[in-house]
């Protein structure tokens, strides 16, 4: 069996636990900081997720299903990436994992799972923060 690795990426935002969470399940506003990605889903656990949009001039279409729902504090999905190169089976989904926390601020945590090398986990990494840091700047200002 494959070692499989995970990637995680935290960051904390000066706004309402209740806009962090609108930011994670509105359409409109997952469009303005995930790289312009069109996401259709009812947001009911069993319920498919999908990821349209265009990367680097090439059209994509991700996927995946709601897993588990606690509004306002978890939402986890199954995901695939056809930029992953691996068939559309489900050995290959990672589960990707938001959680929110409540403080002085909310800080939302992103965790995907089932990453197949060292490699592609930095890559994950890399991209958590950057979609983080849009969101950030997106409820913040």
């Amino acid at each position: 069996m494959s070692k499989h690795f995970t990637a995680q990426a935290c960051i904390s935002i000066e706004a309402k636990v209740g806009s962090v969470w609108k930011a994670l399940v509105d359409p409109a506003l997952i469009k303005r900081y995930l790289y312009g990605t069109q996401v259709v889903s009812d947001w009911k656990v069993g319920s498919p997720i999908s990821y349209r949009g265009v990367w680097e001039g090439k059209p994509y279409e991700d996927k995946g299903r709601i897993l588990e729902m606690e509004i306002g504090r978890l939402l986890k999905t199954s995901y695939w990436s056809a930029f992953s190169g691996l068939p559309d089976s489900p050995e290959n989904y990672s589960t990707v994992t938001y959680s929110l926390a409540v403080g002085e601020a909310t800080t939302l945590t992103v965790t995907q799972d089932n990453i197949p090398s060292e490699e592609g986990r930095a890559q994950a990494e890399g991209n958590w923060r950057m979609v983080l840091q849009a969101l950030k700047e997106l409820l913040e200002n």
